[in-house]
């Protein structure tokens, strides 16, 4: 069963993930698309909100069964989107093959090249600097937040990584480019440590090339070791946690580890990686909290980026969309930090988001009779 939940489009388009995965059902859709709604507002940048997915589940199916779904699924999709009206994307099991599949789909019913879909490869309308911007977007964030907060910066800190997917790894990049040492990343069964610093190669190399588990890390480096259980991560001192993995990662006693442990800021990378009570307790403690509406912003960010690209048939360098990307992180940060003192708590990022995301919009329908 396929949905797509067209939530709000004041401020542009609707914009939203396609989800492939067992899990998918309405009442998700409808929340990630409240979610997408006012993390799109942040941006700054004219979209709306939606959100979409199956519950078919892409695991264990070869090419040719994966094609063939896809455009079924845009064969009754292509009728309610559009480059102006709605604009999906990728999501969890819906990466750049799925998004090939569904724009061909698209292209061969309408007869029509739009930029109807994002995430496209580069050969047919895609952005430079897609691949990288979940995880740059964070620690551009991250360090605005380091900046206000704490009056500091990654130069010289400590850094814990959860997850060893596209967002973790160019976080991992970028958190190193700005003076850190990352410490640690995680996979579903497990995390490494290396105390000299994380070798990025070799995670690309086993992730991205060899597609295996951070375990086989031990083979690239004599001094890091390999823990069971990946929310065991969080016992690991650092100054900074990006949790970059999945959702409700940490809980209140992780929680209560990263800040025994000293940790200065904790910005979320995956969606709602940290439970209610977990954020709470860091905003109570005076820990620099990145909420993942605004933290993690720069993947649609940049996806607008690449609609900006579409419509005017004109192609970036990753230098022009990695200075957009970071301008643009620079402001969700300041928009949230302003509604955060303005509520009489300058560390409530949280409540922050939610206000700046929440307002854009409200004033935007009530504008136009909404």
């Amino acid at each position: 069963r396929g949905y797509r939940v067209q939530y709000n489009s004041a401020i542009g388009p609707y914009k939203g993930g396609i989800r492939f995965h067992p899990s998918v059902n309405a009442s998700i859709i409808k929340f990630l698309g409240l979610e997408q709604t006012l993390k799109n507002s942040l941006t700054s940048l004219p979209m709306g909100g939606a959100k979409g997915g199956s519950d078919f589940d892409p695991k264990g199916k070869s090419d040719n069964e994966i094609m063939h779904f896809c455009q079924s699924f845009m064969t009754e999709l292509y009728r309610y989107i559009g480059a102006d009206t709605d604009v999906p994307a990728g999501d969890i099991g819906v990466g750049a093959r799925e998004i090939g599949f569904m724009f061909g789909q698209y292209k061969r019913i309408q007869n029509e090249w739009n930029g109807v879909l994002t995430g496209k490869g580069l050969s047919y309308g895609g952005s430079l600097a897609r691949k990288e911007a979940t995880g740059y977007g964070l620690c551009y964030f991250t360090q605005e937040a380091l900046k206000a907060l704490k009056d500091t910066t990654f130069e010289g800190k400590t850094v814990v990584i959860s997850g060893s997917g596209n967002v973790a790894i160019y976080a991992c990049q970028k958190a190193t480019e700005l003076g850190a040492k990352v410490v640690a990343m995680s996979d579903s069964n497990g995390y490494v440590y290396d105390p000299n610093g994380i070798n990025l190669n070799a995670v690309k190399e086993i992730k991205e090339v060899k597609r295996g588990r951070i375990k086989d890390y031990l083979n690239y480096s004599s001094t890091a070791t390999y823990t069971e259980g990946s929310t065991n991560i969080w016992n690991v001192k650092c100054d900074i946690a990006l949790p970059c993995a999945t959702q409700n990662e940490i809980d209140l006693n992780s929680a209560k580890t990263l800040v025994a442990n000293g940790v200065t800021a904790v910005c979320e990378g995956a969606n709602m990686p940290s439970t209610l009570d977990a954020a709470k307790y860091f905003i109570e403690n005076k820990v620099v909290y990145g909420p993942a509406k605004a933290a993690n912003a720069g993947g649609v960010a940049t996806s607008g980026l690449e609609m900006t690209q579409n419509s005017t048939r004109l192609s970036w360098s990753f230098e022009e969309v990695d200075a957009n990307l970071k301008k643009i992180m620079v402001n969700i940060f300041k928009n949230t930090y302003n509604c955060a003192v303005a509520n009489g708590n300058e560390f409530d990022l949280l409540t922050g988001a939610n206000i700046a995301g929440f307002e854009k919009v409200a004033n935007a329908m009530l504008a136009q009779g909404i």
